[in-house]
């Protein structure tokens, strides 16, 4: 195996240990932009994907979090309630970078096929595009420059 391979051997493998669904890469995702409380954690999810999200999910996975240093917590009480508020540590920041690039790259891979291109320049159109029938062909451009410089061309 080849050090790339490995890399990514490696990578999934930190991964399946810490990430089990949907809602844990959420919280990650939700951690990247900054730091949150527990309840600020369930509320913001709530309020992006219309989805409920226990206590009895976040708490224990920001424990396993904390227990593998990829966050910090620190106690921003103020009166009677206690407010801990999490914060990815360097290496969770690292961790997160890996496993958003990770997705990215498999959410391109699950998405190219579908993507037109640009006939002229060649970059790939993920939504809109200028669409243009010459020589009896719809063509799709990204834009009508490449549209008209395509047609110059010809």
């Amino acid at each position: 195996m080849n050090e790339i391979q490995d890399n990514t051997v490696d990578t999934q493998d930190e991964m399946s240990g810490i990430l089990s669904d949907f809602s844990q890469f959420y919280i990650l995702l939700l951690l990247s932009e900054g730091p949150k409380h527990g309840y600020g954690l369930i509320k913001e999810f709530r309020n992006r994907t219309r989805k409920t999200l226990s206590a009895g999910t976040v708490y224990p996975f920001l424990r396993k979090l904390e227990e593998r240093e990829l966050i910090s917590k620190v106690d921003m009480s103020g009166g009677k309630r206690s407010k801990l508020v999490y914060s990815l540590t360097v290496e969770g920041r690292k961790f997160t970078d890996r496993l958003f690039q990770r997705f990215a790259s498999m959410t391109a891979s699950a998405i190219e096929p579908s993507l037109d291109v640009c006939v002229s320049c060649g970059v790939r159109i993920y939504e809109g595009g200028y669409h243009e029938e010459i020589k009896g062909q719809l063509l799709a451009f990204c834009c009508s420059h490449c549209a008209a410089a395509f047609k110059r061309q010809q």
